[in-house]
């Protein structure tokens, strides 16, 4: 049960959005730019990897379940492999570029300072660009704030994995844009 009456019983970060439509739609706004815009050389699953993975590393079941399922979706990847990506994608056959991309989220979510100038310049020599590492940078700390936001309000979720899953092909049709109107 969350904290405060948010007034209805969407589950995770929809309820909250759902109780101030007037800050939920610009935080919809922005995920719908940083993960569902066409203009990025990062494919939509990749951003939602990224989204999922460091919404694993702050422990947010909602917000991992949500953009874990929308990563299977687009990459065409099942649970356990997202589950493996999650835990240990230094492990797993994903390219170096998304693995440079990873470490540079996760120590996003540590803390923006733990970003070295090393981790950057690695993943510019696989090719990253500037634009890339901004956008990983800023869907780590949207994500970190996503994140919390969802806690912080000890928001609902459904525990059934699968629930996501299901709902990611109708969030991949019709994006973030609005979502927080949507019942």
């Amino acid at each position: 049960m969350a904290y405060i009456d948010l007034q209805n019983d969407l589950p995770g970060i929809r309820g909250p959005m759902a109780y101030r439509p007037e800050t939920g739609g610009p935080l919809n706004d922005l995920a719908e730019i940083l993960l569902h815009d066409e203009n990025n050389t990062l494919s939509r699953g990749e951003r939602e990897l990224i989204a999922a993975f460091v919404s694993s590393e702050n422990d947010c079941f909602f917000c991992q379940n949500v953009h874990g399922a929308m990563a299977q979706y687009y990459m065409d990847w099942d649970m356990p492999y997202l589950d493996a990506v999650k835990k240990d994608y230094q492990s797993t056959p994903i390219s170096d570029k998304l693995k440079a991309l990873l470490s540079i989220a996760g120590n996003v979510q540590k803390g923006g300072k733990q970003v070295t100038p090393e981790q950057v310049e690695y993943a510019k020599s696989l090719g990253v660009t500037d634009r890339e590492i901004h956008d990983t940078v800023l869907i780590a700390a949207a994500f970190c704030m996503f994140n919390r936001y969802v806690d912080g309000l000890n928001t609902w979720a459904p525990a059934d994995r699968q629930v996501y899953v299901d709902r990611a092909p109708m969030r991949a049709q019709q994006g973030y844009a609005n979502a927080h109107l949507a019942k």
